[in-house]
């Protein structure tokens, strides 16, 4: 009798954690519409500039409750009280610049969300409102910028975002499913394609 079939995930995920894993079978490259949600990644992803991306994982829930549940109308209102308070906060990643970006960059996500009715309806602009499926085959197709990162980090920037570099935005269009980047022998590249069958997409090389 055969064995169990091996499933097949994408390199970079290590098979020996299993939070890493958690997050790459449930969360990565599925597209994002709830604001509160575009919010928290976006200020994860800032968190680990510099960092592993598995680092951050790691504090994610003592993130979300450090900032209140990544809801960016109360992280708004952070005073310099609340800046020290979370400095001193080692389930975090104490950097002062850092914590002060989410705090500004929540500013300026409200003042977005004013503009455009949502974040979600800005954000998705900059893949057209659909999904761009690379064909990635191996580690070296994987990019770290891109077209499209480059014109939101541009746009993010001149509207008064901090920690929004092209690669953070790549980044975020990654996890947000802006791009799926699930190699082609990934089980999760076509479960999510088939799981949005009404959104176009355009599909890169």
């Amino acid at each position: 009798m055969g064995g169990k079939k091996a499933i097949i995930r994408c390199p970079w995920v290590d098979p020996g954690k299993p939070d890493y894993v958690d997050y790459h079978d449930k969360e990565w490259g599925v597209p994002v519409h709830d604001d509160r949600l575009l919010f928290e990644l976006l200020a994860l992803e800032g968190a680990q500039a510099g960092l592993s991306w598995y680092t951050v994982l790691r504090k994610r829930e003592n993130y979300r409750t450090a900032f209140d549940r990544f809801d960016p109308d109360k992280v708004a209102r952070y005073d310099e009280r609340k800046v020290r308070e979370l400095l001193a906060d080692p389930g975090i990643i104490r950097n002062r610049a850092k914590v002060r970006a989410v705090i500004v960059n929540a500013r300026r996500f409200l003042e977005v969300r004013d503009d455009f009715g949502s974040f979600d309806a800005y954000i998705w602009r900059f893949v057209d409102g659909r999904p761009i499926v690379n064909e990635i085959r191996d580690s070296s197709d994987f990019r770290a910028t891109s077209r499209e990162s480059d014109a939101m980090s541009a746009d993010l920037r001149r509207r008064g975002f901090k920690f929004v570099g092209s690669t953070i935005c790549y980044a975020h269009m990654q996890a947000t499913g802006m791009v799926n980047d699930h190699t082609v022998s990934c089980f999760r590249r076509r479960e999510i394609i088939k799981g949005y069958p009404s959104v176009a997409r355009r599909v890169c090389p």
